[in-house]
């Protein structure tokens, strides 16, 4: 069966300050490649918004996506500690608030959406889509700031 491969990273400059997201999308011989920045965002708001900014450009859902991130915060985020989070009200296991909770839910409901297999790769380590998802991301920050 025909699967889409997602690659997904975000960054920024200075933690919070500009940041950036970027993915590589592609489906047999197409391609697609998205991009995004933002003025006030930390790393980890741009790494939540590499994820949901492909999985909402995924129109089907009868189609299984391998999603790449090279972030162990996304990664274990919606495989793992979400499902303590739901049931604290979205509260950490110290009783104090998810940070980011909104772009936590959006992302829920469109892997619940997707069939998604997560998949988490060492940040610049050679890895192809990586490295495109990464340059996409600095380019947004390069042309925000233009």
């Amino acid at each position: 069966m025909d699967k889409i491969i997602a690659y997904t990273d975000g960054g920024c400059r200075g933690n919070p300050g500009i940041g950036g997201w970027g993915v590589w999308l592609h489906y047999g011989k197409r391609d697609k490649k998205l991009k995004g920045a933002e003025k006030n965002t930390t790393n980890n708001q741009m790494e939540l918004l590499a994820a949901i900014k492909a999985l909402e450009a995924i129109k089907s859902n009868e189609i299984k996506i391998d999603l790449f991130t090279d972030s162990k915060y996304v990664m274990n985020g919606i495989n793992q500690w979400i499902v303590a989070w739901k049931a604290k009200a979205w509260k950490t296991a110290n009783n104090k608030p998810v940070k980011n909770v909104k772009l936590w839910k959006r992302l829920e409901v469109l892997n619940k959406k997707h069939n998604v297999n997560w998949h988490w790769i060492k940040g610049h380590s050679g890895n192809i889509g990586n490295e495109i998802a990464d340059k996409l991301a600095n380019q947004a920050m390069d042309e925000l700031l233009n």
